[in-house]
């Protein structure tokens, strides 16, 4: 299974929901006509990251962001493209990090899956913690290409979460961030060169493809760098968008690549056969 992937690199308008849901109707547009077949945001999309107490004014249902991307698409969609998004999520009486992931078609959005941020930064710049709560299922999810996960952002970077998605059986893991700028000391940016490090590492462990799409702009004096980035099975770096500045990142995925990689390497095979014994060990952990 082969498709093309695009990575929508754009600076959202600080808590102004409408507005931004008009610039993503818009980007969609943009990329059916170039055929994309799937369209990944970064995280908080819709509304910016750096929010504070103002997430409560900006959070979303999944049903209200069906319709809102209903109203502004329905009739719109010439062929079916899907779709990852962002949002802060209103859910259950809680306040999420969330991820959304929709079929888009002629007739209007259908909702395939929502994921919840498992782990929180709350250290350095980050407050996440104290505005909303943690997820607690893993990410992994059927789609029309093959089977999906999406880790958010600090989720890639502890290494257990995608090798829990690798086993499930994922292909493909979506991984929107909206990562500040930090470790200016050479010639890239700190930050980014650690994402290329995690990404191409996650990615030829696990013979997996990885699709890292970042927020960029400033909110509040903090700069979001963008770099957003493409892995392949093997652990190499097939695209990646530039920095400071907004970008469609278009890529060719095939799937197929996913078995050749774990023939070649079959250590996710190694780690699935061991699974039973790995349950007993984590079981048997005290802390």
């Amino acid at each position: 299974m082969a498709f093309k992937v695009a990575c929508a690199q754009f600076t959202p308008r600080k808590a102004a929901v409408a507005h931004n849901l008009d610039r993503i109707a818009e980007i969609v547009l943009q990329a059916q006509g170039e055929e994309v077949d799937l369209l990944t945001f970064s995280e908080t999309s819709t509304s910016g990251y750096f929010l504070e107490g103002g997430v409560l004014d900006v959070a979303m249902t999944s049903d209200q962001l069906v319709v809102e991307l209903s109203r502004r698409l329905s009739g719109r969609i010439e062929r079916p493209i899907d779709v990852l998004i962002g949002f802060y999520q209103n859910a259950d009486g809680n306040l999420y990090n969330s991820a959304a992931y929709f079929e888009l078609a002629e007739h209007g959005p259908r909702l395939v899956h929502v994921y919840r941020k498992f782990f929180l930064p709350t250290y350095g710049v980050f407050d996440e913690e104290r505005y909303v709560s943690r997820g607690r299922e893993l990410g992994v999810f059927e789609t029309r290409f093959g089977r999906m996960a999406t880790l958010i952002c600090e989720d890639i970077w502890h290494s257990f979460l995608p090798s829990l998605c690798a086993v499930a059986g994922a292909q493909v893991i979506l991984v929107p961030s909206a990562s500040p700028g930090r470790g200016f000391t050479g010639e890239t940016v700190g930050n980014l060169d650690r994402y290329q490090r995690l990404l191409t590492a996650v990615s030829e462990e696990h013979g997996i493809f990885c699709v890292n799409t970042q927020l960029c702009g400033f909110e509040g004096g903090k700069g979001f760098v963008g770099g957003s980035m493409v892995t392949d099975p093997f652990g190499r770096l097939i695209g990646q968008a530039p920095v400071q500045e907004e970008h469609m990142l278009v890529t060719n995925i095939d799937l197929d690549l996913v078995t050749v990689a774990r023939a070649q390497t079959p250590l996710i095979s190694d780690l699935q056969t061991a699974w039973s014994d790995i349950r007993t060990i984590v079981a048997e952990l005290d802390f």
